[in-house]
């Protein structure tokens, strides 16, 4: 095990905390360069994933560390959570972004893609077991499974393949509840819910990948507006505000 490596392993997670909080309070580049040196593999190997060794994966790699300087500068080190809960899915956001715009297709590992539709189901065992949503640690000691691959289906979308429409959550600061289903209208309408299920199949893509990472987070994985807050780096307001947006884009587009 090379020093580097080694160090790797070793630093806890209050030590990269304190790390980040030197950066954004004192604008540390010591602090900084010591998790550019910390989190150079991961970045690495998240990159692989999506390029595959080929040409273009040392641009991947890039892209990746302009996705962990960013997560370095706004994650809140105030939040009882893990920087990697944060910085995997931003750097992989970034990856699909850049991805994306070279028109490149997205490598999806077979691994992630059977990981997506198993998401669900833990995540409705666990909340009946425990009273309340799951977290991303929980879900993964479900699956067997490390966090870093439950965010990376998460993020990927592939839980999208498993749809919750039925899962429900607070739409507003008055505590109304809403369901994916509901947005569709009632079964009169002339839908039964098959039929639902394939129209919001079709219609999500209409949402921006923000917005989609919302209702993501908020129909599907269970949780509440201050954690999908929490974990995409955004204030509880500005995601309420973001999932009315999307809610009513999707009412909008089911009733054309």
């Amino acid at each position: 095990m090379t020093e580097e490596s080694k160090a790797y392993k070793e630093v806890s997670p209050n030590e990269i905390n304190a790390w980040i909080a030197d950066y954004q309070e004192n604008n540390n580049n010591d602090a900084q360069e010591k998790l550019v040196l910390h989190y150079q593999k991961l970045i690495e190997s998240l990159a692989y994933k999506y390029s595959k060794g080929q040409a273009h994966h040392e641009d991947l790699v890039q892209v990746g560390m302009v996705g962990l300087l960013g997560a370095i500068k706004r994650f809140d080190t105030s939040f009882e959570r893990k920087f990697e809960a944060f910085l995997v899915p931003t750097v992989i956001g970034e990856i699909k972004r850049y991805l994306r715009d070279k028109t490149w297709s997205v490598h999806v590992p077979r691994r992630i893609k059977e990981i997506g539709p198993k998401i669900k189901r833990a995540n409705e065992e666990l909340t009946n077991e425990l009273g309340r949503s799951p977290k991303i640690i929980e879900i993964a000691n479900r699956l067997e499974v490390t966090e870093e691959d439950v965010l990376e289906a998460m993020e990927m979308g592939q839980s999208y393949n498993a749809l919750s429409v039925d899962h429900t959550i607070e739409a507003d600061k008055d505590g109304s509840t809403v369901t994916l289903l509901d947005i569709m209208g009632d079964s009169e309408e002339g839908y039964d819910l098959t039929e639902k299920r394939m129209i919001l199949e079709k219609i999500l893509p209409i949402l921006t990948e923000r917005e989609r990472e919302i209702i993501q987070y908020t129909f599907i994985t269970g949780l509440s507006q201050k954690e999908t807050g929490e974990k995409i780096g955004l204030s509880q307001m500005h995601v309420s505000r973001l999932q009315r947006t999307a809610i009513k884009k999707l009412q909008e587009a089911a009733m054309k």
